[in-house]
């Protein structure tokens, strides 16, 4: 498996002295990297992600174990992080509020949800903007409006996913009921739904990448595009969460935003060795994973973030309305 090479890993030395001093300027603020009284602290983190190449930082940043790096140049010891793998962000929300995860990585919708709701958390960090498609199986639904009062099942990950937000946004962009098609929804994780959508057992699946790549590859389905038209690969889609807990460990906090940065980075930089890790878990072939890789957005600064709060609460998605982008977010983040 490639490895960040030592520019990329570590910022020289310097850089991790300053780290240590300051914590990083786009995570930070101005904590101390060692623990008071000169002892090197250790810690554990339990992390929750989901499925599919929208997560690619995440993945980067535990097989290279980005995040324990960092902790260790802002003056900690030891840092034992337990990663799981989860199906839907109302898992992830429930791992947050029994206390068993502090970092989760999901989809805007339910980051929304769980704040609006009063989950200890804000947004640490975007995390990625994905291309998201709506395919059919079936040649006979031509438009949102064909599976409105039909039997036809749509898969997607679940009743307040991102993906059921979109396709709401998408059929409120039309003019129609945004929850029109809430009873056609059947929840399934990204590659139960591919399955699904292949055999026949659901007429349509909504998904992200790198399913709807290859879904968009089969002869068998055509693609729905009102969804992709609502919500583009330029806005984002997943974010990071952190609980208020961790926020205030700052040198854990900023060990963490750096190794989600720092993967981000790589990325950018190295697409090429990222394609060749992270195939092994898509099951693609590095070409693949580089074509699919290249076409998302991958940066901690938000887009949109406030306009999908504000749908979701005209659209009846929230009990409680958000009233501005400063109640999502730690004050580290930018952009929106």
């Amino acid at each position: 498996m490639n490895s960040i090479s030592r520019r990329q890993l570590l910022a020289g030395s310097a850089a991790a002295a300053a780290l240590g001093a300051l914590g990083l300027a786009g995570c930070g603020g101005s904590g101390n990297g060692a623990s008071s009284g000169g002892s090197v602290a250790s810690a554990s983190l339990g992390v929750a992600y989901q499925y599919g190449l929208s997560y690619a930082p995440v993945v980067i940043a535990k097989e290279q174990g980005l995040i324990e790096a960092a902790y260790k140049e802002a003056g900690g010891g030891e840092l034992s992080i337990e990663w799981n793998q989860m199906s839907s962000g109302a898992d992830i929300n429930t791992g947050i509020s029994s206390g068993s995860i502090q970092v989760g990585f999901m989809g805007l919708g339910p980051a929304i949800t769980g704040i609006a709701t009063g989950l200890d958390y804000r947004v640490f960090s975007n995390i990625s903007g994905q291309e998201h498609g709506l395919m059919t199986n079936d040649p006979e639904v031509k438009g949102l409006e064909d599976l409105i009062g039909s039997s036809k099942q749509i898969a997607l990950v679940n009743i307040g996913s991102f993906q059921h937000i979109a396709l709401a946004k998408a059929l409120d962009n039309a003019g129609l009921d945004p929850h029109a098609l809430d009873s056609n929804i059947v929840a399934m994780a990204h590659p139960d739904g591919m399955a699904a959508l292949q055999s026949g057992n659901v007429a349509c699946h909504l998904t992200s990448s790198p399913y709807i790549f290859s879904e968009r590859k089969d002869k068998a389905f055509h693609e729905l595009t009102a969804v992709n038209e609502a919500w583009t690969a330029q806005d984002s889609f997943i974010v990071g969460v952190a609980s208020s807990a961790l926020h205030e460990d700052e040198q854990l906090y900023t060990a963490v935003c750096t190794g989600i940065e720092r993967a981000m980075e790589y990325i950018t930089d190295s697409p090429e060795d990222a394609a060749a890790i992270l195939c092994e878990f898509d099951g693609n072939t590095a070409e693949e994973e580089l074509e699919y890789l290249e076409q998302g957005v991958y940066t901690p600064q938000t887009s949109k973030l406030f306009e999908m709060a504000s749908f979701m609460s005209e659209a009846k998605f929230l009990d409680k309305a958000i009233a501005s982008y400063d109640d999502l977010v730690y004050s580290n983040v930018t952009g929106d």
